[in-house]
């Protein structure tokens, strides 16, 4: 198997797609002869030509409104939002259009688009370009949202991403695009959209996270290790609907768990799935399910954010509360 960054990860698997089904269309903001701001496209427009890799207008409204035609006519659209920040301007056709079309042409027509867009913070980005608004999306009914945390997962996520018959937000976290790389068959793989992925085995707590909280919470759960305790890393990889069985079997296993979360305290997905485990398994608890987040602010210009942003720390924090309940 080669070894991959996640952003080679992704070309990869973006490659694949256009490869195999000539129906893939793949745009947005500088991602032709650029190659994308964070280069995910490099190579494309000129392996598969101008007309399936192509540059918009500085228009996000406009790429949304582009990606419901094309999926109307029978294209699989991969548009990308150059920052998810800027999503607000395409909100009425991802929320609004998108995630409506199944049920409210009775299933005449389907959306096939994925939506691709870079997000997170560690990387010291103007204002706009880190918030960590996965929930605004996850809150609407008929959108699925994955966000890998490894180069393996990214590339088979996107690809079942792509072949999905509904709309997919596909997030990428800009701290792990280049900050390690790992072994990424060459061949296409797929993986199951809605399946999370037991990253490391425990027997004391349960670590529930997404995206870069995944390998915060790998390294508390080393950190934890010295003083004996035994953390499950559970990564969800699709984060809307996401894999509440695994969760559940892992809950009644270790009987503590904290969710992990980069987004600020009342947005993200945790607050959903701390009241899907105590509605589900309260019974199997032996403390409260606490929650590791950012605090309720506006995400912060970037000299402040290594204060504000979620560590390790803070995790490990949080575990020896429940443990200690």
């Amino acid at each position: 198997m080669a070894q991959m960054t996640m952003i080679q990860a992704i070309t990869d698997a973006l490659r694949t797609e256009l490869k195999n089904d000539e129906n893939v269309l793949v745009y947005g903001e500088d991602v032709g002869q650029n190659g994308g701001v964070f280069r995910a496209t490099e190579g494309l427009q000129k392996e598969f030509g101008e007309e399936r890799v192509f540059d918009t207008p500085l228009a996000e409204s406009g790429i949304g409104g582009l990606s419901i035609g094309l999926a109307l006519q029978g294209y699989r659209p991969v548009p990308e939002i150059q920052f998810f920040g800027f999503v607000y301007e395409a909100m009425d056709a991802i929320n609004g259009q998108m995630a409506r079309m199944r049920y409210r042409s009775g299933g005449t027509y389907s959306q096939p688009v994925t939506i691709r867009s870079p997000f997170g913070g560690g990387v010291h980005t103007p204002e706009l370009h880190a918030d960590s608004l996965e929930g605004l999306i996850a809150q609407q009914p008929g959108m699925k949202v994955v966000i890998p945390s490894t180069p393996y997962d990214a590339k088979g996520l996107l690809i079942s991403s792509i072949r999905d018959n509904d709309p997919v937000l596909f997030l990428e976290h800009m701290k792990l695009y280049r900050s390690f790389r790992g072994e990424v068959p060459e061949k296409e793989y797929t993986i199951e959209l809605g399946k999370a992925d037991v990253k490391r085995e425990g027997s004391d707590v349960t670590l529930v996270a997404y995206g870069a909280m995944v390998h915060a919470s790998l390294k508390a759960a080393e950190e934890l290790e010295k003083d004996g305790i035994q953390a499950e890393v559970i990564d969800l990889r699709t984060v809307m609907p996401f894999d509440i069985d695994t969760i559940l079997e892992s809950v009644k296993k270790t009987n503590r768990v904290v969710v992990v979360q980069e987004a600020q305290r009342q947005a993200g997905l945790a607050a959903q799935i701390v009241t899907e485990i105590q509605e589900r398994a309260i019974l199997h608890l032996e403390a409260p399910v606490l929650r590791v987040a950012a605090p309720d602010t506006v995400y912060p210009f970037s000299q402040a954010e290594e204060v504000w942003l979620p560590n390790y720390k803070d995790i490990i924090e949080k575990v020896d509360k429940v443990i200690n309940f």
